[in-house]
């Protein structure tokens, strides 16, 4: 259990570092990270080699040849009042103009829209005019006291990740450039390019692909109060050009337009539901980058290499969870993890190899802006919060490998840090080997997490868990992560055509008008009636925030008849409200366990337990409806106590006794209980010692488990074989 599944980040310059902590840590691979080089001394070490590549960018000497093969993006002007006379708007103020560059050539003008948004209409084009010396649009004869924006194409002169790393790390190297392969030119290039490189990188045993060719969408401001005008790591924004814009309308035979994807300036952004113009581009996006990308990675295996993939940064297209994926031909995925649910999204695509990239990243500074491997940081304590995320997924669905990434001689100053990797390491082969001899023990429950997304959407909202923390739905996933439950993701279209079935428990979690809590999806009496169907004959809905609501019905969760409960929107202040006494499900609300709740929640008919309650306002009930039941909660956010509340609500909606199942009787612990090889795992998920026990195959195990420990407990097999868990 000492070597092997770990990849190590190298660096020239600290060969003798590099050569320790590998065996230290048991490591089989040896990789480069951006702005880090491998010596000849550690590419003959007797390690496979990982190569970094990110194949759009690096290329500035082409790039400065060929301008209009680089990437572009749409943008809105700054909205801008009119007065009386002139109005002039200046395209790129408030944007930062070391990223974007105007695109004013003939062809990508005539995708250029001005908009009075007072009166939310395109001006015609004979009534403004481009003027190029000021970078600006001039609109001779506005309406006094109107907005107007422009819409406008730029090309993308400064690739954002190492703008990030310029920022962030303090490179001084020259800016790079993104190129856009969608002509027949730049495949050519970019096809020779890579032949070339794999030629001239004899020891790279896998090519890791930092993902394929257009980063998500990443729109950088010019005042330091506001640097991160726009983010959202789903966005399909950062893939336009005049080109990808002719062959859609040609293939699919209608025109997109720039307010297609401007969307009065708020984008697109995963959380909103998908409209049929976006899915459309998404999956024409995703098979180019299919078609591609194939041929690439078949080039690479000519070569004698593997092919990895990056999942992240110029992830877009890639789609793990598309039916296209295994069409590239990868033989590995590599995904950075912070969280449980991003090592299930790992883990659960369909790929030969499944590797995460652990946290902190070897880098000063973390992704959060917070000290890591500099004055101020706990990498250690970080290691360890992080580990103790990831750890209870990895219990639950296996991936083969772990590593690091960034700079290895920040390193030579954190000692302990260098000694708890050399402990999760063990740690994650030990369960590694565990799922190798068998199957972990799951609870006969299946969990669908219903969204407008579906299954592409599996195991993620938009981002890392630091990112979208105010979210219910992405603390659910969390959760659900590391509970012995099955855990599949649908969508609303699923739902009408008997996408339930087999299932006990379904999620709908969110704000009103999400792509997670559905917006118009619920206008649909389809899916309306097939939902209450679900339930009524048997199924539990859990419903948090506002599942399912929608304005312009009597119920506004539409789902309110099966949930018992419903919001009052200002409709119903003047209406008389259920008053009820809580009550108490024995066992089910673990100590600690905190649902807030939300003002203007109310019960619907009077027959809801509600089992938790502020000021008179339900935040946690139970209604019967049928032979199912409908469980709201106000809110969800992720605790260890949170955790175990979820996973007994879950065994209550399928009716299973929490005494029967194999759960651990401290909400701060959890277990996994292997049948193969006999063993019980004890995970502490908290910061302080814990005691904990569980039953599998009929036999009590108590432990003592220090902060984060975990204790593999063996269950005789004899036991185990005659017994239950």
């Amino acid at each position: 259990m000492k070597k092997g599944g770990f990849t190590l980040p190298g660096e020239a310059g600290y060969e003798e570092l590099t050569l320790r902590l590998a065996r230290q840590w048991g490591a089989d691979v040896i990789r480069d990270s951006d702005g880090t080089a491998l010596s000849e001394e550690l590419m003959k070490a007797g390690y496979d080699i990982y190569s970094t590549l990110c194949i759009i960018r690096d290329h500035n000497e082409w790039a400065r040849k060929h301008p209009e093969h680089l990437q572009q993006t749409f943008l809105m002007s700054a909205p801008v009042m009119a007065g009386e006379g002139t109005c002039r708007i200046r395209l790129l103020s408030g944007y930062d103009e070391e990223q974007f560059r105007i695109n004013a050539e003939p062809r990508a003008m005539r995708f250029w829209q001005v908009f009075d948004r007072t009166e939310d209409r395109e001006e015609d084009r004979s009534l403004w005019r481009y003027e190029e010396g000021t970078g600006s649009v001039v609109i001779p004869d506005p309406l006094p006291f109107h907005e107007y924006t422009v819409n406008f194409l730029v090309y993308r002169i400064w690739e954002e990740i190492s703008m990030y790393n310029h920022v962030t790390n303090d490179w001084e190297s020259e800016h790079l450039m993104p190129v856009d392969p969608r002509s027949p030119e730049a495949q050519r290039y970019l096809y020779s390019w890579l032949d070339r490189w794999c030629r001239e990188h004899p020891h790279t045993n896998v090519v890791r692909f930092t993902s394929m060719f257009y980063n998500f969408v990443w729109i950088w401001g010019a005042d330091e109060r506001n640097r991160n005008l726009f983010t959202d790591w789903g966005s399909y924004d950062f893939t336009v050009s005049p080109e990808a814009l002719e062959s859609f309308e040609e293939e699919y035979g209608y025109a997109l337009t720039a307010e297609d994807f401007i969307n009065r300036g708020r984008f697109h952004v995963t959380h909103m539901p998908p409209e049929k113009k976006q899915r459309d581009y998404m999956r024409f996006t995703n098979r180019f980058v299919v078609r591609f990308g194939r041929e690439l990675v078949k080039l690479v295996h000519t070569h004698g290499k593997k092919a990895y993939v990056f999942y992240d940064d110029s992830w877009i297209g890639v789609e793990p969870y598309s039916d296209l994926f295994e069409e590239f031909g990868f033989d590995g995925l590599i995904k950075c993890v912070f969280s449980g649910f991003e090592a299930r999204l790992c883990a659960g695509v369909k790929a030969a190899v499944h590797e995460i990239r652990l946290h902190p990243y070897l880098f000063p500074v973390g992704l959060g802006g917070k000290p890591t491997f500099s004055e101020g940081g706990d990498p250690e304590a970080d290691a360890a919060q992080y580990w103790r995320s990831v750890r209870r997924a990895l219990l639950r669905e296996p991936v083969d490998r772990i590593g690091l990434g960034g700079y290895l001689h920040l390193l030579e100053a954190y000692p302990q840090f260098c000694s708890r990797i050399e402990e999760l390491a063990d740690e994650f082969r030990t369960i590694r080997a565990l799922h190798a001899a068998g199957p972990v023990y799951t609870l006969p429950v299946t969990v669908a997490v219903v969204h407008a997304w579906g299954a592409l959407r599996s195991w993620t909202l938009s981002g890392h868990f630091h990112e979208t923390a105010a979210h219910d739905l992405i603390h659910i996933n969390e959760a659900l992560s590391g509970l012995p439950v099955r855990v599949k993701f649908i969508s609303f279209e699923e739902v009408k055509q008997g996408g339930l079935k087999g299932v006990q428990v379904a999620v709908n979690a969110g704000r009103a008008g999400t792509a997670w809590s559905g917006g118009a999806a619920w206008d649909d009496p389809e899916l309306v009636a097939a939902f209450h169907r679900w339930v009524w004959e048997g199924g539990t809905l859990i419903g948090v925030n506002e599942p399912s609501a929608r304005e312009g019905h009597m119920d506004y969760f539409r789902l309110a008849p099966a949930l018992g409960v419903d919001e009052d929107t200002g409709a119903r202040v003047c209406h008389g409200k259920w008053r009820f006494d809580l009550c108490a499900v024995p066992g089910l609300i673990p100590e600690g366990a905190s649902i807030a709740a939300k003002e203007n929640r109310f019960l619907t008919d009077g027959m809801a337990r509600v089992l938790l309650a502020e000021d008179g306002v339900p935040a946690l009930s139970v209604h019967s409806f049928g032979k199912g039941r409908g469980i709201y909660l106000s809110e969800f956010r992720i605790s260890n106590a949170n955790t175990r509340l979820l996973l007994n609500l879950i065994l209550f909606g399928a009716g299973i006794d929490p005494e029967a199942a194999c759960v651990t009787d401290n909400p701060e612990t959890e277990c996994a209980y292997f049948p193969g090889s006999g063993k019980l795992v004890l995970i502490n998920n908290s910061e302080a010692p814990q005691r904990s026990c569980a039953t599998a195959a009929g036999r009590r195990i108590s432990a003592e488990l220090p902060p984060f420990g975990a204790v593999f407990a063996d269950v005789p097999m004899e036991e185990a074989a005659g017994g239950r868990v």
